[in-house]
C-alpha cells in the first residue's frame, strides 16, 4: 500500500464500514482506527448513551473534535467512521485536509437494515425500521458526496469488499 494514501470509509450504519476497515488493514499491513470506538475510549462511555443522555447535537460536536484530535495526533491509512460523520460539513473539511480520499460503502436500506437487526450494537438513530429509514433516505444526499463509491452487493463477504477496494484504491498507482 502507497504510504501517502489515506483512506476514510463512510456509509450508512450497518453497510459493514469497520469489518471492512478491519480486513483491509490486514490486508495492507496498515494501521485502522474506528471513529466510534475512538470516542468511546475518550469519553469512556458507548456511543448510544452519549446520544441518549446529551442528544444527537451534543454527540455531533464531540465527534468532530474527536476527529479533529485523531486526524492531528494519530491519523491513520484506513479511518471508519460513523454513519453521520460525513454527514457534517466540518468533518468533511478536516478530512480533506488531512488527505483522506472518502469512500462511500453504498448498499440498499434493506441490506444495512438486516445487519442493525441482527447487530448485538445499540443504535439509538434506528431504534425502528421507519426512523432508520427515514434516516438512510436523509443521509444518501451527502454520502454521495465522497469521492469514490463502492456499491456493496448482497453476495459480497466484507473480505471480499476489502480485497476489491486495495486493488482499486491501493494497488494503482498514480490512480487515486
Amino acid at each position: 500500500m502507497s504510504g501517502s494514501k489515506r483512506i476514510a470509509l463512510t456509509g450508512f450504519m450497518g453497510v459493514g464500514k469497520s469489518s471492512v476497515a478491519r480486513h483491509l488493514a490486514n490486508l495492507s499491513g496498515s494501521r485502522r482506527v474506528d471513529l466510534d470506538s475512538y470516542i468511546e475510549a475518550s469519553e469512556g462511555r458507548p456511543i448510544a448513551r452519549i446520544l441518549d443522555s446529551d442528544g444527537e447535537p451534543a454527540y455531533r460536536r464531540i465527534e468532530t473534535a474527536a476527529l479533529a484530535k485523531l486526524l492531528a495526533n494519530e491519523p491513520a491509512p484506513i479511518l471508519s467512521l460513523g454513519g453521520g460523520t460525513w454527514t457534517i460539513e466540518r468533518n468533511r473539511e478536516l478530512l480533506r485536509e488531512y488527505g483522506y480520499t472518502a469512500l462511500w460503502l453504498e448498499a440498499s436500506f434493506e441490506h444495512c437494515w438486516l445487519n442493525i437487526a441482527f447487530s448485538r450494537k445499540t443504535r439509538p438513530l434506528a431504534r425502528d425500521r421507519d426512523s432508520a429509514e427515514r434516516l438512510f433516505n436523509e443521509r444518501q444526499k451527502t454520502y454521495c458526496l465522497a469521492e469514490w463509491h463502492f456499491v456493496v452487493r448482497p453476495e459480497l463477504t466484507s473480505f471480499e469488499i476489502a480485497r476489491q477496494i486495495r486493488e482499486e484504491f491501493f494497488d494503482h498507482d498514480g490512480q487515486n
